[in-house]
């Protein structure tokens, strides 16, 4: 039985008591405002004097009370203080401690629902060392999450903001509907302009909107799961290749994408002039142009712009001494 249900039977029972005891008192000749002050000083066990003399029937009649009436009274006393510790001031000091949690994540991601997809990128995000934030309406849904939390609808702006948009890094809309994740990205965009947002879509028919309403990319969980199994079939040494090197954090070797500072060092030398390779051991597989457009294996003479991606492979070290590279002198 949960705590509000009990602490309900029990001021049910209390309201019992006191309803025999006026009624009691009403009988034993008591005027009605008489009974019910008789009835509550007899329970809550004030010590006050009787309202008029008992007769016998009186005196055994309000022992009879004070045996029932004081010791329901402290039951739900007793219940009601634990409610309130372990019910609402729980809920409020929790929600508290989350808030503050929340408060110390610099560059949170922000994962809007917390389905089956939901679950498995906050987990991937925490694996590759970011700090998800789970919005999510449904409270079941997050007791047994080990990330930072809020529980509320991720279409409200005030939502949002308790989940830290103002410095998140990016945003994940991942509600079970197109129609929510729009809903998400329109706020967001409203909210942040310059947020990254990835938004989950259930029906093609529904990507371009989602384009439209803000989403930098657009992802049916659906269809990639497809196009990996179909590759896995045709490909599957290149394929589990792949899929050790992007999500196998005990490896040596990873994929990264590093951005090239405008005032970087080897901004303006050619792939060759740079000597990335031999300078930082990583290996450069594709440079992305600011406005998107990516160059694989691309050529020696291929020019670095600052702006530029450069998707890179190599160990953890590597990949460092890379981005290291790639800064400008007050980074």
């Amino acid at each position: 039985m949960t705590d509000w249900r009990r602490l309900r039977l029990a001021l049910a029972v209390l309201a019992c008591v006191m309803v025999v005891g006026t009624v009691g008192y009403l009988i034993l000749g008591f005027g009605f405002l008489d009974a019910i002050y008789q009835t509550v000083t007899t329970v809550t066990t004030v010590g006050f004097r009787e309202v008029q003399p008992l007769s016998d029937a009186g005196i055994v009649f309000t022992i009879v009370l004070i045996l029932l009436g004081v010791g329901t009274a402290l039951y739900a006393l007793g219940v009601l203080i634990q409610t309130l510790v372990e019910g609402d001031l729980h809920d409020v000091f929790g929600r508290r401690r989350m808030e503050r949690k929340i408060a110390d994540i610099e560059r949170p991601v922000i994962v809007c629902g917390y389905g089956r997809v939901g679950r498995e990128i906050a987990k991937d995000v925490a694996e590759a060392g970011g700090d998800p934030v789970i919005v999510d309406r449904n409270a079941e849904r997050l007791e047994s999450s080990p990330y930072a939390t809020v529980v509320g609808d991720a279409t409200d702006d005030a939502v949002l903001r308790r989940a830290g948009l103002d410095r998140a890094r990016a945003l994940v809309a991942a509600l079970d509907t197109d129609a929510g994740n729009l809903f998400v990205t329109v706020s967001a965009r409203a909210l942040r302009p310059d947020l990254f947002v990835v938004a989950r879509v259930r029906v093609d028919e529904s990507i371009e909107k989602l384009r439209r309403g803000g989403a930098d990319r657009v992802v049916n969980p659906q269809s990639i799961g497809g196009a990996r199994m179909a590759a896995f079939v045709l490909q599957p040494h290149v394929t589990e290749f792949l899929d050790v090197v992007m999500h196998d954090r005990d490896i040596e070797f990873r994929l990264e994408e590093v951005t090239v500072a405008p005032d970087s060092p080897i901004v303006g030398d050619t792939l060759r002039e740079a000597q990335i390779r031999g300078r930082t051991g990583a290996l450069v597989l594709a440079l992305r142009a600011e406005d998107g457009e990516f160059s694989t294996n691309p050529s020696p003479d291929a020019r670095l712009d600052g702006g530029q991606v450069l998707i890179a492979i190599g160990t953890p070290r590597e990949l460092s001494a890379l981005a290291d590279l790639v800064d400008g002198p007050g980074s």
